[in-house]
């Protein structure tokens, strides 16, 4: 475990986002640096990495083949815009994005970042109603009223990425 010496040392290392400096700044900490509070939710796992891809088949292929990755089979999303595959990673995973139908939010991606990339990453937490009541309440943007049922059939949320340090954040529950 790593000790930290000062605060600066903990913005330092851990590149905290804005929101985390702002709290600590206000003195939202107790004990002897201790970054946690006590609240009804908590940040888990990263779940996933989504990447953007133009062509899904020659992605899966070079995950799989070239790579030697666990690769699942494809999974269309209506919902959601997208058909997605998914390659394990031990306890985390890399979701492979690619459009589905004429309003996919993912086209746009694409028509901006013709060779794909790197779309979002996903984060499990304890309570996902919780997250989203304090969340609102600290004014950081979630892009649907309600959580919906992502890929793995559980509720997810996505968070502004004006409000997450530039990065589209999705929260799953656990």
């Amino acid at each position: 475990m790593h000790t930290f010496r000062n605060i600066r040392q903990i913005l330092t290392y851990c590149k905290l986002s804005n929101l985390l400096q702002q709290n600590l700044a206000a003195g939202v900490h107790t004990g002897r640096l201790c970054l946690k509070q006590n609240k009804l939710w908590h940040l888990g796992k990263i779940n996933h990495v989504a990447l953007v891809s133009p062509d899904l088949d020659k992605s899966t292929a070079l995950y799989r083949d070239v790579l030697g990755g666990d690769v699942s089979d494809k999974q269309a999303l209506p919902e959601h815009g997208v058909t997605t595959v998914f390659v394990k990673l031990g306890d985390t995973k890399i979701e492979l994005l690619h459009p589905l139908g004429d309003k996919s939010p993912i086209q746009s991606f694409l028509e901006k970042n013709k060779s794909g990339g790197m779309h979002h990453i996903c984060i499990e937490v304890d309570n996902i109603e919780e997250a989203v009541k304090d969340l609102k309440a600290k004014k950081i943007r979630i892009l649907s009223e309600e959580p919906r049922i992502g890929a793995h059939g559980k509720p997810v949320i996505f968070l502004h990425p004006k409000d997450c340090d530039g990065v589209l954040v999705e929260l799953e529950q656990a």
